[in-house]
């Protein structure tokens, strides 16, 4: 099945990123085995490799959450992919290795046009987007989506799913290059958090129907000032920190929703779910050019500490990714 039944496969060894030696993962009756093209990184691989956020139960331990390559193996019950395909894949872990077994609902082949490359950093921020966007917060036509960390990789696929979807938005970044490349993006307007705080200048500009806040912290109690009445706040992070002071009043008056969201310890059926929606409604948008996938830069896995570095003192624009078998 494959050429070694040994690869090589990133993991979090006393807070230190390690690659070792595992055994190619077996392909269950469901799933697909895939040798690795490209991974994208994620935040979320800093806080396992520092403890704060273990992969869901009966999940490997090696880090990465989407992977590009090519199928070599398919389940006896899988029908929807075959080996030979280029795909890309959402995870709940393993993406940092040679070879990953995936839930073949977790699997979709490539949108017609993307490189392998392009294809390793549309999953996770494509699926955050959408999901919370459009499914938990059904998003409408029309309403005004407040984005917080518009340059991230979850950021600059939301920007691009409003644009598309006809939602104006908002964002805030960290540097007036950052608001300069958002609204290249699409992004009708913003704020660099470096000169305060964002709340009379989204209100300036409106206000807003739905915030996507990967922040959280003292952002929380400037989301419910910006926010309009019946409006929905998705938490996505905790860049800020995890505790903060709400105004139940301004809550309860406003009619707001808040909701806390994580992708990564969904079911298979949710991801599956997901993965399906995207490839109905996300998929044509790739192949007709109004997504453009956003890579910062593609990176060899003897430079993957140092884009980590990048990572935790946000210096990147869009999506990073490594070569683990390259086209």
């Amino acid at each position: 099945m494959t050429e070694s039944r040994q690869m090589q496969a990133l993991l979090a060894v006393d807070k230190t990123p390690q690659w070792i030696s595992r055994a190619v993962p077996e392909c269950g009756i469901d799933e697909v085995l895939i040798r690795v093209a490209y991974a994208g990184l994620n935040r979320a691989d800093l806080m396992q490799i520092a403890g704060h956020y273990p992969p869901p139960v009966g999940a490997s331990d090696i880090l990465g959450l989407e992977v590009s390559g090519v199928v070599v193996a398919c389940g006896e019950h899988v029908t929807q992919v075959s080996p030979g395909d280029t795909v890309c894949a959402l995870l709940a872990a393993g993406g940092y290795a040679d070879y990953v077994a995936v839930p073949a609902g977790q699997v979709a082949r490539l949108p017609d046009g993307l490189s392998l490359a392009e294809g390793a950093g549309i999953c996770e921020a494509y699926a955050t987007a959408w999901w919370n966007l459009y499914v938990l917060a059904a998003v409408q036509s029309g309403e005004r989506i407040l984005i917080h960390a518009g340059a991230s990789s979850v950021g600059n696929a939301a920007i691009q799913l409003a644009q598309a979807f006809d939602n104006p938005c908002f964002v805030t970044v960290g540097s007036d290059e950052k608001l300069a490349w958002c609204q290249q993006l699409g992004a009708d307007a913003g704020w660099n958090r470096q000169r305060g705080s964002f709340v009379d200048a989204v209100k300036a500009w409106g206000g807003a129907d739905i915030i996507l806040d990967p922040v959280a912290g003292d952002y929380l109690a400037g989301d419910l000032e910006v926010i309009h009445a019946d409006g929905r706040i998705i938490i996505i992070g905790l860049l800020a920190g995890r505790f903060a002071q709400v105004d139940i009043g301004r809550l309860l008056m406003k009619r707001v929703q808040l909701r806390g969201s994580t992708l990564r310890s969904q079911s298979v059926a949710v991801k599956s779910n997901i993965m399906a929606q995207l490839q109905q409604s996300v998929w044509p948008l790739f192949e007709s050019k109004q997504l453009q996938p956003q890579l910062d830069t593609v990176i060899a896995r003897t430079d993957l500490m140092a884009a980590f570095e990048r990572m935790q003192n946000n210096d990147t624009q869009g999506k990073l990714v490594v070569t683990i078998h390259g086209d």
